[in-house]
C-alpha cells in the first residue's frame, strides 16, 4: 500500500492506494486512522494525482465525477453500507434509518452507524451526508466541525 499527503482547507489528509485504486482517504488523526507504518510514501502515482485533482475541485465547490476506482476494505456488511453511501447525490442526505431500511426491514440504524463510522475513504464515499433521525447532525470520524463544513460546502441544510 502506498500513500501521499493532501493539504485540504479542513486540514491535512492522507490518501492511500494500491497503485491502481484508492483504498483510503483520512484526515490526519481522525478516528480509525491507520498507522503510517502501513504505507510506503509515493507521491507520484497517477491515481494520487487524480484524487488530489478531485479533492481540489470538490473543495472549490464543484461536484466532480469519480473516474477512478475506489477499493475500500471491510466486511461484506460494511461494503454494502459504503455502496449505499456512494449513491447519495451531492447536496443531499440520508439518515441512518433510511440506509438501514434499504438493507432490510430488521436492520438497525445503530449497525449502519458503526459501518458509516468506519468508512475508510472520507469525502469520496460521502459519509458526511448521513444524518441522524429527523435530520439531526450526528458524529463524524473526522470531527463534527469538519462535517459541518462539508455540509455547508454542499449547501446542505440540516436540523440543528
Amino acid at each position: 500500500m502506498y500513500s501521499t499527503n493532501y493539504s485540504s482547507p479542513l486540514g491535512e489528509m492522507l490518501i492511500a492506494g494500491d497503485g491502481e485504486a484508492v483504498c483510503g482517504v483520512w484526515f490526519l488523526g481522525q478516528k480509525h486512522f491507520p498507522s503510517s507504518d502501513d504505507f510506503i510514501k509515493k507521491d507520484d502515482l497517477a491515481i494520487f494525482k487524480k484524487v488530489r485533482q478531485w479533492l481540489d475541485d470538490y473543495f472549490n465547490g464543484m461536484n466532480p465525477e469519480i473516474d477512478f476506482e475506489l477499493k475500500p476494505k471491510g466486511s461484506d456488511f460494511r461494503c454494502k453500507v459504503w455502496r449505499i453511501l456512494c449513491e447519495i447525490p451531492y447536496g443531499e442526505t440520508l439518515t441512518y434509518g433510511e440506509i438501514a431500511s434499504r438493507i432490510s426491514d430488521t436492520m438497525s440504524a445503530q449497525a449502519v452507524g458503526g459501518a458509516v463510522g468506519h468508512n475508510p475513504i472520507s469525502i469520496l464515499i460521502p459519509c458526511h451526508r448521513v444524518l441522524g433521525a429527523g435530520g439531526k447532525l450526528t458524529g463524524y470520524a473526522g470531527g463534527i466541525e469538519r462535517k459541518i463544513e462539508l455540509l455547508k460546502l454542499e449547501k446542505i441544510v440540516w436540523d440543528r
